[in-house]
Parts: structure tokens; sequence; C-alpha cells
């Protein structure tokens, strides 16, 4: 019973963050900046509306407990008021009314993580939530111990029971890594006070860091933002203060990261999970040999692809070798102007517009129905993330909106998310949430049509250079870049398993593969052995990192596949993402001529960014 905050945009790691305390005059030039209207959840946490459901999903939880457990089997050859289907249809709307009150304290929470009051909100409903889950624990456990054959007579007999057959045909592959009653009730009881409770420690300690540049105390946002200033002074004093900060408070960060590697390491050992990111595969029902084959593709190309890119804008920049902080420096030719909060919303309108209609009126919802958050406030929460709720309600889009090009990306990154959160709500709330492997489709496939509608009207050799360096640079971040973190995330749960990591041990760690996936043309200079220390991904969903890249090199494949078809893709677009989690990949891509487990499917994906780095090396040259 959960909701999954869909990610940040690829590059999350190094995103482009708005600064909180921006001049007046860059303010006036972004224009009025929405902010999300919770309300359609629920019109604050003390209204009548949101005590009643507290209370009612409580009641309904352990009357449904009270009504099923022990029965399932028997209900299992029954069909009607009795059987499974009706179970499954009261069980679905339970998850229903609980996401929705999940939904609302979480973006709540994310509006300000510094509000004590939104703390203890998002704390008190967890709680509640994970008691809620308490008494519907059984119900994937019980159905689990039907007979195979017995619950596929059920699918037949009963069309409500058939209606959900993939759930179902998911949960069983649960079934060999699912523990007695008792245990998992223990497990999840528990999750609040051991990997929930150490996530929130996480949230709340980077909220409240303060970084020192010029005698000015910054937030992460403002001095990650500076590492894209085109003075590099200003970009190394933002990266030694990160990295200053990050050591004064490494211990803590250590600490999260020994005991949530250790707590998923009791959890694997425990369920009989042979790898360490067996149980990331199995959630996102991507086969083990299908994310290595990737991840080795991606190793074999880093000199074709992050190494060469490096060298060339080492060469654009003046320089022999870039410092780390130079990485993603703005080219000379990139230009400094700030984009209208409604240039860049009638942009990405535009280009999902030109693709299918369908898919702009569904984006335009977010900007008329305020669905999005985009100015920066103290407190809230970095990046950028897509927010499915509830398919009774609607999607919710967070940006943190600078004006830079990237930022713009970040929108239609983030409006693909919710489109296809919309489209894909109408499989009802079991079967609405898309794998994190296909999940990403939708959000880098938007990201690749605006960029290609802009890049399509740029005729200036500068500017399209810049905008060329400017997506190979994405590209990077969000293919090689997410690799190299899932290598070290492989890293430091491998060896967490000899015993407790120290700040030194995850540092080095962390060097070898950035080292590794950067190459020579990049110095790594003192103090970005720090730099693990901020990324959230390890520590709210380990191994999530290779979904960018997995959704980033199938995208890569997929507009091959539109440039070259006549008529039809935008249909099988749209049935890709309405079909949500009903459907695994091999069925979701077959009618694109598409097979993830085929070996060189990888390698084609990979070629279309060596391919946009072969033509900056021609316009360079040219």
């Amino acid at each position: 019973m959960k909701n999954t905050l869909f990610g940040a945009n690829g590059n999350f790691s190094l995103m482009n963050f708005a600064a909180a305390a921006g001049s007046s005059a860059s303010e006036a030039a972004l224009g009025e900046l929405p902010t999300w209207k919770l309300q359609d959840l629920y019109p604050s946490a003390t209204s009548t509306a949101f005590t009643t459901d507290m209370e009612k999903a409580g009641k309904a939880a352990t009357a449904f407990e009270e009504k099923w457990k022990g029965k399932l089997a028997d209900a299992a050859t029954r069909t009607g008021a009795d059987g499974i289907g009706q179970a499954l249809k009261e069980f679905e709307a339970l998850d229903d009314i609980i996401g929705r009150l999940g939904s609302f304290a979480g973006l709540t929470y994310f509006s300000d993580t510094s509000s004590p009051a939104n703390g203890k909100l998002y704390g008190d409903v967890q709680a509640r939530i994970t008691d809620f889950s308490g008494h519907l624990l059984f119900f994937g456990l019980e159905l689990n111990r039907i007979d195979d054959a017995v619950l596929d007579a059920c699918m037949a007999n009963d069309p409500d029971a058939g209606h959900y057959r993939p759930w179902l045909v998911d949960l069983r592959k649960d079934k060999p890594y699912q523990l007695d009653d008792k245990l998992e009730q223990l497990f999840l009881e528990k999750s609040m006070t051991s990997a929930a409770a150490f996530n929130r420690l996480f949230d709340e300690t980077m909220a409240e860091l303060r970084f020192d540049i010029d005698g000015e105390k910054l937030s992460i946002e403002v001095a990650l933002n500076m590492l894209q200033d085109r003075d590099t002074e200003v970009r190394r004093k933002a990266a030694m203060a990160l990295a200053e900060t990050f050591k004064a408070n490494i211990r803590t960060f250590t600490l999260i990261t020994n005991t949530l590697a250790k707590d998923k390491d009791i959890s694997d050992r425990w369920r009989g999970f042979e790898d360490i990111a067996d149980s990331r595969h199995l959630a996102n029902r991507v086969e083990r040999e299908v994310v290595d084959a990737l991840a080795a593709a991606v190793r074999e190309a880093y000199p074709r692809l992050s190494h060469r890119y490096y060298k060339m804008k080492a060469k654009w920049l003046g320089m022999e070798q870039m410092e780390f902080w130079d990485r993603n420096a703005p080219l000379p030719e990139t230009s400094n102007a700030v984009i209208p909060w409604s240039e860049a919303k009638d942009t990405v309108l535009s280009a999902y517009g030109d693709f299918a209609p369908e898919m702009a009126d569904i984006a335009r919802r977010f900007f008329d129905e305020q669905w999005i958050d985009a100015p920066v406030r103290p407190g809230k929460a970095p990046g950028a993330f897509a927010h499915p709720t509830v398919p009774s309600a609607h999607p919710y889009v967070l940006v943190n909106y600078l004006g830079k090009p990237r930022d713009v990306m970040t929108l239609a990154h983030e409006l693909g998310h919710g489109v296809h959160q919309v489209l894909a709500g109408g499989q009802g709330a079991l079967m609405c949430q898309t794998p994190l492997t296909l999940a990403e489709t939708a959000s880098v496939f938007g990201e690749m049509l605006t960029f290609r509608a802009l890049l399509d009207k740029t005729r200036d050799k500068r500017e399209r250079k810049a905008m060329l360096a400017q997506k190979v640079e994405d590209m990077i971040n969000t293919v090689v870049r997410q690799i190299a973190f899932y290598e070290f995330e492989r890293k430091v749960h491998t060896a967490r398993k000899a015993g407790e990591l120290t700040s030194d041990d995850i540092g080095e760690l962390w060097l070898s593969v950035q080292s590794e996936s950067l190459g020579p043309a990049i110095q790594i200079s003192e103090g970005y052995e720090t730099y693990w220390t901020y990324i959230p991904h390890f520590i709210h969903s380990p191994f999530y990192v290779y979904a960018y890249a997995f959704g980033d090199c199938l995208v890569n494949s997929l507009y091959a596949v539109y440039q070259k078809a006549d008529q039809g893709f935008q249909e099988k677009y749209f049935e890709l993402l309405k079909a949500g989690g009903t459907k695994h990949h091999s069925e979701l891509l077959k009618p694109f001529g598409l097979d993830a487990t085929d070996p060189s499917f990888w390698g084609k994906g990979l070629s279309m960014i060596e391919g946009l780095i072969d033509e900056l090396e021609a316009l360079d040259k040219g």
C-alpha cells in the first residue's frame, strides 16, 4: 500500500536549483510561478474531510481483515459477493483512500520540510498508514498461498477476479520471497523505526544544511546552482563550500548509509534474494540479466561517450583538464537569458501538441488547474518529481524553476511523468503504477520531443552547438552518471556485508567509480570524495538509479522508431502509457519492434548519444 514519488530528472544529482533569495529583477523576469492546490485532495489536515477519511480508512481496514482473513482459499472457489473478485475490489478501494491520505501528508511535507507541523503530520500519517497496512498485510500473503491451478480457475470463472489478472500475476512473482505472516507483520511495523526513520533523518538533515560562500549561509539549492555559474571562481567556491559542509556532517551521512545498507542486507537475507539488487529488479519487473547487460554496455561505452565529450568540453573552455566543478559549466555559446515561466509553458505544450494534441491537452491541465508547484521556498524539497497520488484524484508536479534551458527540460520531463500517470490512472489504484524502468519512458520522451522542437527552430550555429552540448550533458548525466551511481551502490552494499564502512571507505568507493566514468579530462580534486552524501536516491530507493539509464536508452530507440514511422506510432505510444503496470516491458515494446533482452538493444540507444557527439564535433570543425 504505497504511492511512489517518481524521481527527479535524470541529472538529479546536479540539477538546476533556483536560488531561494533571488533578486527582484530575476524574479520579475521569471513571471508569476504557480503553486499547487493540495485542496483537491483535502482542504487541510484539520478539515472534516481529512479526519473523516482517516477514521474511515482505519475502520475499513479492520473490517476488511475480519471479513476476509483466513477465507480467501474458499473465496477462490466462489464468484460474486463472496468471491476473490469482490475482495479485490474492496482492497482497491481501500488502497485509493489510504493513498490519498498519504499523498496529502507527503506533498504537504515536501512543500516545506523545515516546518515542524508538516513533519509531525507526515510522521503521524505514516504511522497510521502503517497501522492500517498491518490489517491488510494478510491479503497478498494469503492469496499467494492459494494453489496456482485454483487461482487460475478463479480468474477464468470470475470476471471480477479476471480483471485483476495482471496484479495477481505480479503478486505471484513475490511468492518465493515472502515470509510467514508474523515476520511480515514485524518487518512492516519495524519499518517506521528503521528505514523510514533514517530516510526522514536524511531529509531533515539535508534541509537544515547551510553552505558558507563569501560570508553568506546558503541552502543546498543555491550552492548546487552555483556549480553552473559562468565564472569558474564562483563554481570553485561553491564546490569547496559544499565539500566543507558535507565533511562536517559526514558522520551522520555515514551512519545513515551504513544503517540502511545493513537493514537491506538483513531483509534480503531473510527473504532469500541472491543478489544485492534483486529486490529492486523484482519491484521493477525486469530480469537481472537485462540490467547487467545495460550496465555492461554503458561501462563499455564510457570512452566513446563521457571521456570523449569531456575532452572536447575542456578544449572549448580553454582548459587542458577540467576540475570536477567545471563538469556542468555553461559553454561560452550558452545564452544567459532567463526564460520566463510563460515561455517554458508554451515551449513544452507546443512540443507535446506537435506530437499529439491529446498529450498537450493533458499537460495543459497541470498549468490551468494548479497541479504544479514551481517557485523555490525555504524548506521546499529540492529537485523535481511527479507524484501520481491516486486515480480518484490527479498527479502533482514539483519543480524548482530558475529560468534556465535545463529547467525547461526538467519541466518537460516531469510533465511527461504527469501525462503518463493520468493515462495509466484508468487501470485503477492497484494496476496504474508502472515499474520504474518504464516509468521513465514518458518523461524522457517528453524531454526529447521538447529538445527536438527547439533544435529544429535553431539556425544559429553557436546556439545550436550550445543546445546540442547541453543535451549531450543531460544524456551523459542520465545514462553514464546513473550507471556509475549504480556501480557505486553495488560496491557499498557489497562491502557493507563484511562490516561497517568508514567515511573514508565510502569516499574511496565513490572516487573509484567517478574516475572510471568521467575519464581523464576531469581532475577529481580533494573534497569530491564527500559528494556521495547528498544524493537522495541512495537513501530512499536503493538501486533506483539504473532506471534512468534504462529509460533514456529505451527512449532513444523508441524515438528512432518514431522518426522512421509513417503513421500509427502515436496510437501505439498512448497504448503503452495507458497500460500502467498491467504489462511486462517485453509485451509493451513488441509493437515497436524493440526487445530489451536483445544484446544489441542497448547499443542502439547509446549510439544516439554518440551521434549527437559526432554532430558536435562536426560543428566544431565546420
